[in-house]
């Protein structure tokens, strides 16, 4: 048990000191990036290293699973190095007993990514991608999902437009039961419109079924009210904006992502690409055992025993490898290609298999 916490703990420092430096020097990257970005704008430096900084958590999540593989590197070639590999066996552990440790440091590092630190990044992403659009826009057009419906707002330079859809077709195309409110710059309202429905076509909104109340200028709104079969506004949005507003899967946090699943069915809108994303997050333990297995399988063997560049090299572009097919099984899954299961949870589990058989084979064989 000792020689258990040993591991574990020598794993650990090794996973949050390579945490650390990618944190950083992904800092550094984003600091220049919005530099760049944002020089023409006219903003500070404290808003540029703010924006940098709401982007350290998406980026540095994106990445865990390298950084797991890179701490696994570091730790067993540490260990093979100083022959505590060759004393561990000595004393009768075998390889995959002394992998315990950091695998289950791993799977629980993997669990607590998921449980907080998934909503952090989100949170972070979505205050990025606010921040960046009243920069470049100087107003926000929201998105969101209810259980009241759809609430799209529409930032224009002659005011806004608040529209609620009790449903939508799949491209976000054509609403169902809509509302629309105009407002003013100051933020009065000016009108508010309800139809039956509504589709958006070549820059304008064509209303079915419409009832117009003034509000402003008349004394009652609903004697000055008028009825129209078919009615158009015009809009900037597009459907591609439109579905764009929902913005990526990974933008909603892990604990909400259920709801918003359920939500965005109701609406009519299709919730595959989350439902992938939710699976995907799950099988994320098992990716970071995976990072663990594939590193341990080519730097557990003593450093005297040469080709130790070889191997690394070779645990990264394995690991690099997983990385890239687990990324194209999640695309492939968001588009129907593959079942949502099978996309989520086959190249991880694969990975696993395959990295025990090549250890019980270099190790144990």
């Amino acid at each position: 048990m000792r020689l258990d916490l040993y591991f574990a703990r020598r794993f650990l420092r090794a996973l949050l000191i390579v945490l650390a430096m990618f944190a950083g020097l992904i800092l550094m990257v984003e600091s220049l990036d919005q530099l760049r970005d944002l020089a023409d704008l006219g903003v500070g430096s404290a808003a540029v290293l703010h924006m940098a900084l709401l982007r350290v958590p998406r980026t540095l999540y994106d990445i865990l699973p390298i950084i797991v593989m890179i701490a696994t590197l570091v730790l067993f070639l540490g260990l093979a190095r100083s022959s505590e590999l060759v004393v561990a066996r000595a004393a009768g552990r075998s390889a995959l007993r002394s992998l315990v440790p950091p695998v289950a440091v791993a799977f629980l590092f993997g669990a607590l990514s998921v449980a907080v630190f998934n909503p952090i990044a989100a949170t972070t992403e979505r205050s990025y991608e606010r921040q960046k659009t009243l920069f470049s826009q100087g107003e926000a057009q929201v998105f969101s999902v209810s259980d009241e419906g759809l609430w799209l707002r529409e930032g224009t330079p002659s005011g806004q437009m608040v529209i609620r859809a009790g449903r939508s077709n799949l491209d976000g195309s054509q609403l169902q039961e809509v509302s629309f409110i105009g407002f003013a710059p100051d933020g009065t309202p000016l009108y508010r419109i309800e139809a039956q429905s509504a589709q958006i076509e070549d820059g304008q909104w064509h209303l079915t079924g419409a009832k117009r109340w003034p509000l402003t200028g008349a004394a009652n709104p609903e004697a000055a009210a008028t009825v129209h079969d078919t009615l158009t506004l015009t809009t900037s949005l597009t459907p591609d904006e439109i579905r764009d507003r929902f913005g990526a899967p990974e933008a909603v946090p892990f604990w909400e992502l259920t709801s918003y699943i359920d939500k965005l069915e109701v609406a009519g809108f299709s919730a595959r690409s989350y439902r992938m994303w939710l699976q995907s997050e799950l099988a994320l333990p098992f990716s970071f055992i995976a990072m663990v297995l594939i590193a341990a399988g080519f730097t557990m063997r003593h450093t005297r025993l040469g080709n130790t560049s070889s191997r690394v090299i070779t645990a990264v572009l394995l690991a690099f490898g997983f990385y890239f097919l687990r990324s194209f099984a999640i695309v492939m899954g968001q588009n129907g290609l593959l079942p949502i299961s099978l996309a989520a949870w086959a190249p991880p589990l694969a990975i696993i298999l395959a990295s025990l058989a090549l250890l019980l084979h270099l190790e144990d064989g």
